[in-house]
């Protein structure tokens, strides 16, 4: 099961030789453009670009769970620049130079554009009129299936990169191919529909031309790629944002019906070190602990301050800390509390910390636990969510609940406030802590009628400016100005100011509030 994250680790030179090839070498230079000429060449460059998908997710917390209401910055009285960058966040006020906007940008960019040069050397290219992935003539020594399986993993890594682009920053830069820095330069924000158009494209490519083994089937060699199960689920997501709730029914049904995947029997067996790529895992970000500088570094961010190596070897900084309005939503018989959250000490808010990622590694920042990005559970409750307040529906979140809590929900296919509640508290549940929480709020202002985004989150300030945020010293706000930072403009990101100001030649529009 572990055989794609142990490639990683061996290819760890040939990997660094790949970024450097791809990071030293400008795209105009012929050296890049010509790299990939045999399937060893781009085996190991999609593996760079797997291991490049680390460096996002490193800190893409920060504008997702920590923008919801189940996470908060955990040091309201703190002096730290690092603090007060994850405050700004926290209560919707980043400025457009905060670093780690830039960081994340960056990181999904240089990923985006070694994409671009394996889907350039496959001659796999974007049709941008026809909003779909077009194939050239086949100038290397593969077959044209390998081909088109390499371009289908090279096009999901793609998607899924540009599908968290457009739903943090709202419309970017649309980069298909190699291009030149003074392209680059030319180069201007993108609709939010064509950044969709194609990120659809190239789902459709992967869910067409990926592998479609069945879980169970998988060769181990290719355990851990993106396969067509995985573009199915993602695709899926897409179309619930895009509001095509019957295009999703037909994937996630047929990732039901013939995937392979399933749940697992407990909800700690999903995040066990010892059970990774497990049946109910579609797509995962791989880390390897061992000293090979492929650990996870999130443990040692989300344990507690001041707890030695009583939770994790070198202690923690508190980061993403559970807020207590999400402690006290579980029931008591939920299962999944404990799995993702505990208490260090006497119990103060910000020693409430992050348990689902807690392995017990050898080295500082050097975890072995990999982070879900698809998980069965996610293609049931998606279903539930297309198909609305349905007895079907009410039988995919049971499945999920009941392995909870051990007993079922009993279903209301009357009041759709109630539906919508059960099943956005139960994705809440369900995924805490894995980047989901935020963007299911901002997509359910599309596919619910009843839960918003902007009324969630004022809530949670509510519930939680007498417990924290009074707290503050600087900047204090009151209640209402929080609430009034809290805006659809402001759940977009700030476009890098390092883009617009080094830019001579064309004038980047910043996002409305910025």
């Amino acid at each position: 099961m572990k055989t794609f994250k142990y490639i990683i680790g061996l290819f760890l030179v040939t990997l660094i030789s790949c970024n450097d090839i791809i990071d030293l070498y400008p795209e105009s230079q012929v050296n890049t453009a010509t790299y990939y000429s045999t399937a060893a060449e781009l085996r190991t460059g999609l593996n760079g670009i797997y291991n490049g998908l680390q460096k996002p997710v490193l800190n893409e917390w920060q504008f997702t769970e920590l923008r919801s209401d189940n996470t908060i910055m955990s040091s309201p009285g703190t002096s730290s620049t690092v603090n007060f960058d994850l405050d700004y966040l926290d209560r919707f006020f980043p400025t457009s130079s905060h670093q780690a906007l830039y960081t994340y940008w960056l990181n999904t960019y240089n990923n985006i554009r070694g994409v671009n040069y394996i889907l350039d050397a496959l001659g796999a290219n974007y049709n941008r009129a026809t909003g779909a992935i077009e194939y050239g003539a086949n100038t290397l020594p593969i077959s044209d299936v390998e081909r088109k399986k390499f371009a289908a993993e090279a096009c999901f890594i793609r998607a899924y990169q540009y599908y968290n682009l457009v739903r943090l920053y709202g419309g970017v830069f649309l980069i298909d191919e190699p291009i030149s820095p003074d392209q680059a330069k030319q180069t201007n924000r993108s609709s939010v529909d064509d950044i969709y158009k194609l990120i659809v494209a190239d789902l459709a490519n992967a869910s067409a031309n990926g592998s479609a083994a069945k879980f169970g089937t998988i060769a181990a060699a290719e355990v851990g790629t993106a396969n067509s199960w995985a573009a199915k689920a993602l695709l899926a997501k897409v179309y619930l944002n895009l509001n095509r709730k019957a295009d999703a029914i037909v994937l996630l049904n047929d990732v039901v019906a013939n995937s392979g995947y399933g749940l697992e029997t407990t909800y700690a067996n999903v995040f066990s070190i010892t059970n990774e790529m497990n049946k109910e895992i579609l797509f995962a970000v791989r880390f390897k602990s061992g000293g090979t500088g492929l650990g996870n570094t999130m443990p040692n961010q989300f344990a507690p301050q001041n707890s030695g190596s009583a939770v994790i070897i070198g202690a923690g900084k508190s980061y993403n800390s559970p807020s207590q309005e999400l402690v006290n939503s579980y029931a008591i018989n939920d299962l999944r509390k404990s799995v993702s959250l505990l208490v260090y000490g006497v119990g103060n808010p910000d020693q409430i910390y992050v348990n689902k990622y807690m392995s017990k590694p050898t080295i500082v920042n050097d975890s072995e636990n990999d982070w879900p990005v698809i998980r069965y559970a996610d293609v049931l409750l998606m279903l539930a969510e297309a198909q609305g307040n349905t007895a079907s529906s009410w039988a995919q979140i049971n499945l999920i609940h009941k392995r909870a809590t051990t007993v079922n929900l009993t279903p209301d296919t009357v009041n759709i406030a109630v539906f919508e509640k059960v099943l956005a508290d139960e994705r809440r549940w369900e995924f805490a802590f894995e980047n989901q929480r935020f963007f299911d709020l901002l997509r359910f202002d599309t596919t619910m009628t009843t839960i918003k985004s902007e009324a969630t989150i004022d809530n949670h300030f509510a519930v939680m400016y007498p417990l924290y945020y009074t707290k503050y010293t600087e900047p204090k706000l009151n209640l209402l100005q929080m609430q009034e930072y809290a805006n659809p403009n402001k759940f977009l990101l700030p476009i890098p100011q390092y883009e617009i100001d080094t830019n001579s030649l064309i004038v980047i529009p910043q996002n409305p509030g910025y």
